[in-house]
Protein backbone atom coordinates (compact mmCIF):
# COMPACT_ATOMS: atom_id res chain seq x y z
CA UNK A 1 0.00 0.00 0.00
CA UNK A 2 1.06 3.55 -0.82
CA UNK A 3 2.13 4.28 3.44
CA UNK A 4 4.49 1.77 3.69
CA UNK A 5 5.22 2.76 -0.30
CA UNK A 6 5.71 6.32 1.27
CA UNK A 7 7.61 5.35 4.27
CA UNK A 8 10.03 3.45 1.92
CA UNK A 9 10.55 6.06 -0.18
CA UNK A 10 11.02 8.55 2.25
CA UNK A 11 13.76 6.25 3.91
CA UNK A 12 15.33 6.72 -0.10
CA UNK A 13 15.28 10.03 0.61
CA UNK A 14 17.30 9.65 3.94
CA UNK A 15 19.64 8.19 2.27
CA UNK A 16 20.39 10.32 -0.21
CA UNK A 17 20.18 13.41 1.29
CA UNK A 18 22.99 11.45 3.71
CA UNK A 19 25.09 10.68 0.88
CA UNK A 20 25.03 14.26 -0.76
CA UNK A 21 25.73 15.55 2.39
CA UNK A 22 29.19 13.36 2.70
CA UNK A 23 29.75 15.26 -0.51
CA UNK A 24 29.52 18.46 0.71
CA UNK A 25 31.93 16.76 4.05
CA UNK A 26 33.92 15.83 1.21
CA UNK A 27 34.57 19.01 -0.78
CA UNK A 28 35.26 21.67 2.54
CA UNK A 29 37.59 19.08 4.12
CA UNK A 30 39.21 19.18 0.88
CA UNK A 31 39.04 23.02 -0.35
CA UNK A 32 42.73 23.48 0.47
CA UNK A 33 43.88 20.72 -1.10
CA UNK A 34 45.74 21.03 -4.28
CA UNK A 35 44.34 19.42 -7.44
CA UNK A 36 41.35 18.30 -5.73
CA UNK A 37 38.73 18.45 -7.70
CA UNK A 38 35.14 18.56 -5.64
CA UNK A 39 31.63 15.92 -6.10
CA UNK A 40 28.38 17.22 -7.08
CA UNK A 41 25.12 15.55 -6.27
CA UNK A 42 23.46 14.03 -8.92
CA UNK A 43 19.80 12.61 -7.88
CA UNK A 44 18.56 10.23 -9.88
CA UNK A 45 14.68 8.55 -9.47
CA UNK A 46 13.64 5.26 -9.40
CA UNK A 47 9.17 4.12 -9.75
CA UNK A 48 7.55 1.45 -9.14
CA UNK A 49 4.78 1.97 -11.20
CA UNK A 50 3.74 4.86 -13.17
CA UNK A 51 0.91 5.61 -15.42
CA UNK A 52 -2.25 7.90 -16.24
CA UNK A 53 -4.32 6.32 -13.99
CA UNK A 54 -1.87 4.94 -10.84
CA UNK A 55 1.10 6.48 -9.47
CA UNK A 56 3.47 4.84 -6.73
CA UNK A 57 5.78 5.99 -4.93
CA UNK A 58 9.17 4.68 -6.04
CA UNK A 59 12.75 5.98 -4.58
CA UNK A 60 15.51 8.27 -5.02
CA UNK A 61 19.35 7.68 -5.75
CA UNK A 62 21.82 9.91 -4.87
CA UNK A 63 24.97 9.29 -7.19
CA UNK A 64 28.16 11.21 -7.47
CA UNK A 65 28.97 14.45 -10.28
CA UNK A 66 32.40 14.30 -10.58
CA UNK A 67 33.63 17.81 -11.70
CA UNK A 68 37.09 16.87 -13.01
CA UNK A 69 36.88 19.06 -16.01
CA UNK A 70 36.57 21.86 -13.98
CA UNK A 71 39.29 24.32 -13.97
CA UNK A 72 40.48 25.25 -10.36
CA UNK A 73 42.10 28.56 -9.57
CA UNK A 74 46.05 28.84 -10.39
CA UNK A 75 48.08 30.25 -7.55
CA UNK A 76 51.67 31.17 -8.02
CA UNK A 77 54.25 29.62 -5.74
CA UNK A 78 57.82 29.86 -5.01
CA UNK A 79 58.78 26.32 -5.57
CA UNK A 80 60.25 26.69 -8.90
CA UNK A 81 59.22 23.05 -9.84
CA UNK A 82 55.85 23.18 -9.44
CA UNK A 83 53.38 23.36 -12.52
CA UNK A 84 49.80 23.80 -12.94
CA UNK A 85 47.89 22.98 -16.19
CA UNK A 86 45.80 25.61 -17.72
CA UNK A 87 42.31 24.07 -19.34
CA UNK A 88 42.26 19.99 -20.03
CA UNK A 89 44.90 17.13 -19.02
CA UNK A 90 46.38 15.39 -16.24
CA UNK A 91 50.11 15.14 -15.75
CA UNK A 92 50.95 11.24 -15.90
CA UNK A 93 52.75 9.83 -12.33
CA UNK A 94 54.09 6.60 -11.18
CA UNK A 95 53.58 5.08 -7.33
CA UNK A 96 56.67 3.50 -5.86
CA UNK A 97 56.35 0.30 -4.26
CA UNK A 98 59.19 0.24 -2.66
CA UNK A 99 63.16 0.48 -2.63
CA UNK A 100 65.00 3.69 -3.25
CA UNK A 101 67.38 5.35 -5.35
CA UNK A 102 68.21 3.25 -8.26
CA UNK A 103 66.58 0.56 -7.04
CA UNK A 104 63.35 2.08 -6.59
CA UNK A 105 60.23 -0.42 -7.75
CA UNK A 106 57.31 1.12 -9.20
CA UNK A 107 53.64 -0.33 -9.77
CA UNK A 108 53.01 -0.97 -13.59
CA UNK A 109 49.36 0.82 -14.02
CA UNK A 110 49.77 4.24 -14.92
CA UNK A 111 48.21 7.07 -12.49
CA UNK A 112 47.07 10.23 -13.36
CA UNK A 113 46.66 13.83 -11.13
CA UNK A 114 46.04 17.60 -11.20
CA UNK A 115 48.54 17.96 -8.20
CA UNK A 116 51.36 19.70 -9.55
CA UNK A 117 53.40 20.40 -6.26
CA UNK A 118 56.25 18.55 -7.31
CA UNK A 119 59.53 18.63 -5.53
CA UNK A 120 63.05 17.15 -6.25
CA UNK A 121 63.33 14.26 -3.15
CA UNK A 122 66.89 12.77 -2.10
CA UNK A 123 67.04 10.26 -4.66
CA UNK A 124 66.69 13.03 -7.48
CA UNK A 125 62.71 12.08 -8.66
CA UNK A 126 60.09 15.10 -9.19
CA UNK A 127 57.41 13.88 -6.55
CA UNK A 128 54.18 15.78 -5.24
CA UNK A 129 53.02 16.13 -2.05
CA UNK A 130 51.06 12.94 -2.26
CA UNK A 131 53.59 10.73 -3.43
CA UNK A 132 53.32 10.61 -6.69
CA UNK A 133 56.06 10.44 -9.01
CA UNK A 134 56.06 12.90 -12.32
CA UNK A 135 56.68 10.98 -15.42
CA UNK A 136 57.82 12.47 -18.62
CA UNK A 137 59.80 11.83 -22.02
CA UNK A 138 63.76 11.38 -21.87
CA UNK A 139 65.63 13.56 -24.38
CA UNK A 140 67.78 12.04 -26.62
CA UNK A 141 71.37 12.79 -27.73
CA UNK A 142 70.11 14.89 -30.98
CA UNK A 143 67.53 17.29 -28.30
CA UNK A 144 64.40 15.60 -28.98
CA UNK A 145 62.54 13.88 -26.46
CA UNK A 146 62.35 10.26 -26.98
CA UNK A 147 57.87 10.44 -27.24
CA UNK A 148 57.88 6.22 -27.30
CA UNK A 149 59.00 5.46 -23.48
CA UNK A 150 57.21 7.46 -20.82
CA UNK A 151 58.72 7.03 -17.35
CA UNK A 152 59.51 8.65 -13.82
CA UNK A 153 61.71 11.99 -14.09
CA UNK A 154 65.03 11.44 -12.42
CA UNK A 155 67.65 14.34 -12.11
CA UNK A 156 70.86 12.44 -11.79
CA UNK A 157 73.14 14.69 -14.18
CA UNK A 158 74.48 17.00 -10.91
CA UNK A 159 77.97 17.56 -13.00
CA UNK A 160 78.33 19.46 -16.22
CA UNK A 161 81.80 18.03 -17.85
CA UNK A 162 84.16 20.66 -19.11
CA UNK A 163 84.07 21.11 -22.66
CA UNK A 164 87.71 22.20 -24.33
CA UNK A 165 86.83 25.27 -26.74
CA UNK A 166 87.06 24.47 -30.30
CA UNK A 167 85.47 27.77 -32.30
CA UNK A 168 86.01 31.61 -31.61
CA UNK A 169 83.98 34.17 -33.16
CA UNK A 170 84.96 37.40 -33.78
CA UNK A 171 82.94 40.13 -34.75
CA UNK A 172 85.13 43.91 -34.53
CA UNK A 173 85.56 46.44 -37.17
CA UNK A 174 89.35 46.79 -38.12
CA UNK A 175 89.73 50.79 -38.27
CA UNK A 176 90.57 51.71 -42.39
CA UNK A 177 91.83 55.31 -41.34
CA UNK A 178 94.88 53.95 -39.29
CA UNK A 179 98.41 54.17 -40.83
CA UNK A 180 99.60 51.41 -42.34
CA UNK A 181 102.98 49.49 -41.32
CA UNK A 182 106.63 49.46 -43.32
CA UNK A 183 107.36 46.16 -44.38
CA UNK A 184 110.27 44.51 -43.35
CA UNK A 185 112.22 42.90 -46.71
CA UNK A 186 112.97 38.72 -45.92
CA UNK A 187 111.36 38.45 -43.03
CA UNK A 188 107.95 36.94 -43.42
CA UNK A 189 105.99 36.00 -42.01
CA UNK A 190 106.75 38.76 -38.97
CA UNK A 191 105.51 40.81 -36.08
CA UNK A 192 106.43 44.51 -37.36
CA UNK A 193 107.34 46.91 -34.07
CA UNK A 194 104.31 49.12 -33.94
CA UNK A 195 101.81 48.74 -31.46
CA UNK A 196 99.08 46.47 -32.82
CA UNK A 197 95.11 46.83 -32.32
CA UNK A 198 94.13 43.81 -29.61
CA UNK A 199 91.79 41.34 -28.64
CA UNK A 200 91.96 39.18 -25.91
CA UNK A 201 89.65 36.32 -25.04
CA UNK A 202 89.47 33.85 -22.80
CA UNK A 203 89.36 30.05 -23.61
CA UNK A 204 89.19 26.14 -22.04
CA UNK A 205 91.45 23.30 -22.87
CA UNK A 206 90.27 19.80 -22.67
CA UNK A 207 90.47 19.50 -18.65
CA UNK A 208 88.13 22.92 -18.32
CA UNK A 209 91.66 24.97 -17.31
CA UNK A 210 91.32 28.73 -18.33
CA UNK A 211 93.91 29.94 -21.03
CA UNK A 212 94.11 33.11 -22.85
CA UNK A 213 94.56 33.91 -26.54
CA UNK A 214 95.61 36.98 -27.61
CA UNK A 215 94.89 38.15 -31.67
CA UNK A 216 97.07 41.31 -32.74
CA UNK A 217 96.22 43.26 -35.77
CA UNK A 218 98.53 45.20 -37.97
CA UNK A 219 97.24 47.00 -41.11
CA UNK A 220 100.14 46.19 -44.05
CA UNK A 221 98.51 48.32 -46.93
CA UNK A 222 95.00 49.61 -48.08
CA UNK A 223 93.27 45.91 -48.19
CA UNK A 224 95.13 43.84 -45.96
CA UNK A 225 95.74 43.08 -42.53
CA UNK A 226 97.83 40.84 -40.48
CA UNK A 227 97.09 38.77 -37.33
CA UNK A 228 98.98 37.00 -34.99
CA UNK A 229 97.38 34.82 -32.82
CA UNK A 230 99.10 34.09 -29.59
CA UNK A 231 97.45 31.14 -27.45
CA UNK A 232 99.62 31.80 -23.98
CA UNK A 233 100.81 28.52 -22.40
CA UNK A 234 100.67 26.38 -25.63
CA UNK A 235 103.41 24.43 -26.25
CA UNK A 236 103.89 23.65 -29.70
CA UNK A 237 102.85 27.59 -31.17
CA UNK A 238 106.05 28.31 -33.51
CA UNK A 239 108.72 30.89 -31.94
CA UNK A 240 108.38 33.32 -35.11
CA UNK A 241 104.15 33.00 -33.92
CA UNK A 242 101.38 31.75 -35.58
CA UNK A 243 100.00 34.24 -38.48
CA UNK A 244 97.76 35.05 -41.23
CA UNK A 245 96.85 37.74 -43.64
CA UNK A 246 92.95 39.02 -44.18
CA UNK A 247 92.44 40.70 -47.07
CA UNK A 248 88.91 43.13 -47.50
CA UNK A 249 87.55 44.28 -50.73
CA UNK A 250 89.23 42.28 -53.61
CA UNK A 251 88.19 39.57 -55.68
CA UNK A 252 86.51 36.09 -54.15
CA UNK A 253 86.65 34.39 -56.93
CA UNK A 254 88.07 34.31 -60.31
CA UNK A 255 84.61 33.02 -62.24
CA UNK A 256 83.54 32.80 -64.30
CA UNK A 257 81.84 35.44 -63.81
CA UNK A 258 84.44 37.01 -61.61
CA UNK A 259 82.90 37.81 -57.71
CA UNK A 260 84.12 40.72 -55.86
CA UNK A 261 83.56 42.38 -52.35
CA UNK A 262 81.97 44.91 -51.88
CA UNK A 263 84.84 47.58 -50.00
CA UNK A 264 85.30 46.72 -46.29
CA UNK A 265 84.39 42.63 -46.56
CA UNK A 266 86.11 39.85 -46.28
CA UNK A 267 87.48 38.41 -50.18
CA UNK A 268 90.92 36.12 -49.22
CA UNK A 269 92.26 34.44 -46.10
CA UNK A 270 96.09 33.83 -46.25
CA UNK A 271 97.38 31.51 -43.74
CA UNK A 272 101.38 32.41 -42.95
CA UNK A 273 102.56 30.23 -40.36
CA UNK A 274 100.98 27.68 -38.44
CA UNK A 275 96.98 28.39 -39.93
CA UNK A 276 94.77 27.04 -42.03
CA UNK A 277 92.34 29.75 -43.95
CA UNK A 278 89.05 28.69 -45.66
CA UNK A 279 89.07 29.06 -49.72
CA UNK A 280 85.68 30.44 -50.62
CA UNK A 281 83.49 29.36 -53.90
CA UNK A 282 80.94 31.87 -53.59
CA UNK A 283 79.90 34.96 -51.95
CA UNK A 284 78.53 34.51 -48.63
CA UNK A 285 80.27 31.58 -47.54
CA UNK A 286 82.05 31.25 -43.93
CA UNK A 287 85.00 33.03 -43.53
CA UNK A 288 87.36 31.02 -40.92
CA UNK A 289 90.98 30.20 -39.92
CA UNK A 290 91.71 27.36 -38.02
CA UNK A 291 95.24 26.80 -35.64
CA UNK A 292 96.10 24.28 -33.70
CA UNK A 293 97.08 24.36 -29.39
CA UNK A 294 98.51 22.05 -27.20
CA UNK A 295 97.95 22.76 -23.20
CA UNK A 296 99.49 19.14 -22.58
CA UNK A 297 96.56 17.23 -23.41
CA UNK A 298 96.92 16.86 -26.48
CA UNK A 299 96.15 18.72 -29.58
CA UNK A 300 93.24 21.40 -29.41
CA UNK A 301 92.28 22.85 -32.78
CA UNK A 302 90.12 26.09 -32.84
CA UNK A 303 88.84 28.32 -35.62
CA UNK A 304 88.22 31.41 -35.43
CA UNK A 305 85.02 32.21 -37.49
CA UNK A 306 84.99 35.78 -39.24
CA UNK A 307 81.39 36.09 -40.87
CA UNK A 308 81.01 35.62 -44.33
CA UNK A 309 82.99 36.26 -47.64
CA UNK A 310 82.04 39.47 -48.71
CA UNK A 311 79.46 40.18 -46.59
CA UNK A 312 79.08 43.20 -44.24
CA UNK A 313 79.40 40.61 -41.08
CA UNK A 314 81.71 39.36 -38.04
CA UNK A 315 85.15 41.00 -39.20
CA UNK A 316 85.19 44.38 -41.87
CA UNK A 317 87.28 47.00 -42.11
CA UNK A 318 85.92 50.12 -42.36
CA UNK A 319 86.52 54.05 -41.96
CA UNK A 320 87.44 54.78 -38.35
CA UNK A 321 90.68 55.33 -35.76
CA UNK A 322 89.57 52.71 -33.14
CA UNK A 323 89.40 49.21 -33.16
CA UNK A 324 85.73 48.18 -31.87
CA UNK A 325 85.23 44.73 -30.72
CA UNK A 326 81.13 43.77 -31.56
CA UNK A 327 81.38 40.43 -30.66
CA UNK A 328 84.32 38.07 -29.05
CA UNK A 329 82.87 34.88 -27.74
CA UNK A 330 84.00 30.82 -27.68
CA UNK A 331 82.11 27.74 -27.10
CA UNK A 332 84.34 26.16 -24.54
CA UNK A 333 82.83 25.32 -21.33
CA UNK A 334 84.90 25.10 -17.40
CA UNK A 335 83.49 22.34 -15.26
CA UNK A 336 79.92 23.20 -13.57
CA UNK A 337 78.76 21.53 -10.99
CA UNK A 338 74.40 21.16 -9.95
CA UNK A 339 72.62 24.83 -8.92
CA UNK A 340 69.17 23.80 -9.48
CA UNK A 341 66.35 22.58 -11.56
CA UNK A 342 63.70 24.57 -13.31
CA UNK A 343 60.53 23.75 -15.61
CA UNK A 344 59.94 25.72 -18.94
CA UNK A 345 56.14 26.54 -20.22
CA UNK A 346 57.14 24.02 -23.06
CA UNK A 347 57.18 20.92 -20.32
CA UNK A 348 61.54 20.83 -20.34
CA UNK A 349 62.61 19.98 -17.15
CA UNK A 350 66.37 21.76 -17.46
CA UNK A 351 68.98 21.23 -15.06
CA UNK A 352 71.09 24.18 -14.41
CA UNK A 353 74.98 24.78 -13.16
CA UNK A 354 77.52 26.80 -11.60
CA UNK A 355 79.11 27.61 -15.21
CA UNK A 356 76.53 29.02 -16.74
CA UNK A 357 75.34 25.79 -18.30
CA UNK A 358 71.87 24.19 -18.78
CA UNK A 359 70.95 20.59 -19.64
CA UNK A 360 67.32 19.60 -20.85
CA UNK A 361 66.86 16.18 -19.41
CA UNK A 362 63.42 15.46 -19.69
CA UNK A 363 59.98 16.99 -20.68
CA UNK A 364 57.08 16.54 -18.90
CA UNK A 365 53.37 15.70 -21.82
CA UNK A 366 50.39 16.29 -20.60
CA UNK A 367 47.35 13.41 -21.00
CA UNK A 368 44.15 13.96 -21.86
CA UNK A 369 41.35 11.82 -22.18
CA UNK A 370 37.17 11.77 -23.81
CA UNK A 371 35.15 11.80 -21.30
CA UNK A 372 38.10 12.69 -17.84
CA UNK A 373 34.98 12.71 -15.32
CA UNK A 374 34.46 8.91 -16.04
CA UNK A 375 38.34 8.50 -14.38
CA UNK A 376 38.56 6.29 -11.02
CA UNK A 377 39.48 8.37 -7.99
CA UNK A 378 42.08 7.56 -5.81
CA UNK A 379 43.93 8.15 -3.06
CA UNK A 380 45.89 11.58 -3.23
CA UNK A 381 43.91 13.29 -6.02
CA UNK A 382 44.86 10.63 -8.55
CA UNK A 383 43.13 9.05 -10.91
CA UNK A 384 42.89 5.41 -13.14
CA UNK A 385 41.79 4.87 -17.05
CA UNK A 386 38.34 3.51 -17.11
CA UNK A 387 36.37 1.96 -20.20
CA UNK A 388 34.52 4.56 -19.97
CA UNK A 389 37.16 7.35 -19.75
CA UNK A 390 38.49 6.13 -23.34
CA UNK A 391 42.21 5.71 -24.06
CA UNK A 392 45.08 7.99 -22.38
CA UNK A 393 46.39 10.79 -25.12
CA UNK A 394 49.84 11.72 -24.31
CA UNK A 395 50.63 15.05 -25.98
CA UNK A 396 52.82 17.73 -25.84
CA UNK A 397 51.71 20.58 -23.58
CA UNK A 398 49.45 23.24 -25.43
CA UNK A 399 48.86 20.98 -28.34
CA UNK A 400 46.02 18.97 -29.70
CA UNK A 401 43.98 20.60 -27.23
CA UNK A 402 45.04 19.81 -24.07
CA UNK A 403 45.99 22.87 -21.93
CA UNK A 404 49.37 24.97 -21.41
CA UNK A 405 51.80 24.53 -18.48
CA UNK A 406 52.34 27.55 -15.74
CA UNK A 407 55.15 26.88 -14.24
CA UNK A 408 56.31 27.85 -10.75
CA UNK A 409 52.20 27.90 -9.69
CA UNK A 410 49.66 25.00 -8.69
CA UNK A 411 46.20 24.79 -8.91
CA UNK A 412 44.08 24.83 -5.48
CA UNK A 413 41.13 22.87 -5.16
CA UNK A 414 37.80 23.69 -7.53
CA UNK A 415 35.74 23.88 -4.37
CA UNK A 416 33.72 27.05 -3.71
CA UNK A 417 33.11 27.28 0.36
CA UNK A 418 29.56 28.76 -0.28
CA UNK A 419 28.40 27.23 -2.68
CA UNK A 420 28.71 23.94 -0.77
CA UNK A 421 27.36 25.62 2.62
CA UNK A 422 24.02 26.63 0.46
CA UNK A 423 24.49 22.60 -0.52
CA UNK A 424 24.56 22.15 3.33
CA UNK A 425 21.71 24.12 4.04
CA UNK A 426 19.12 22.80 1.43
CA UNK A 427 20.36 18.45 2.17
CA UNK A 428 19.45 19.65 6.25
CA UNK A 429 16.02 20.60 5.09
CA UNK A 430 15.37 17.88 2.53
CA UNK A 431 16.64 15.63 5.16
CA UNK A 432 14.23 16.75 7.86
CA UNK A 433 11.66 16.86 5.62
CA UNK A 434 12.27 13.17 4.99
CA UNK A 435 11.81 12.33 8.66
CA UNK A 436 8.69 14.06 8.72
CA UNK A 437 7.28 12.05 5.80
CA UNK A 438 8.77 8.99 7.83
CA UNK A 439 7.03 10.58 10.92
CA UNK A 440 3.89 11.19 9.50
CA UNK A 441 3.35 8.04 7.70
CA UNK A 442 4.07 5.99 10.81
CA UNK A 443 1.31 7.99 12.28
CA UNK A 444 -1.20 6.66 9.94
CA UNK A 445 0.07 2.95 10.23
CA UNK A 446 -0.94 3.31 13.78
CA UNK A 447 -4.02 5.26 13.03
CA UNK A 448 -5.17 2.14 10.76
CA UNK A 449 -3.87 -0.61 13.21
CA UNK A 450 -5.96 1.08 15.67
CA UNK A 451 -9.20 0.39 13.65
CA UNK A 452 -9.81 -3.32 14.49
CA UNK A 453 -10.07 -1.80 18.12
Amino acid sequence: MSLLGSMTTAISGLAAQSRALGHVSDNVANSQTVGFKRVDTNFTSWLTRSNLRLHMPGSVEARPDYTNTVQGTVEQVENPLAMAIAGQGFFSVAQARGGQGDDVVFDDRQFFTRAGDFAMDRDGYMVNGSGYYLEGWQIQQNGEPDRTNLGPIRISELVYNPQPTSGIDLAANLPANVATVAAVPGAAPWAPTEEPVSSVIQIFDDLGNQQQVTLDWWRLDVDTWRLRITPDGDTIAPVDGIFADIDFGGQITAGPPAVDAPAGTISAITPLSATTGTVPINEGEPAELGFTANYGYGDQTISIGLGGFGLPTGLTSYSGTEYSVRDLSQDGVPLGSFSGVTVRENGDVAVNYDNGQTRVVARVPVVAFNDPDKLQRLDGQAFMRTVESGEARVTDAATNGVGKLVTGSIERSNVDIAAEFSKLILAQRAYTSNTRIVTAADEMLQDTINMKR
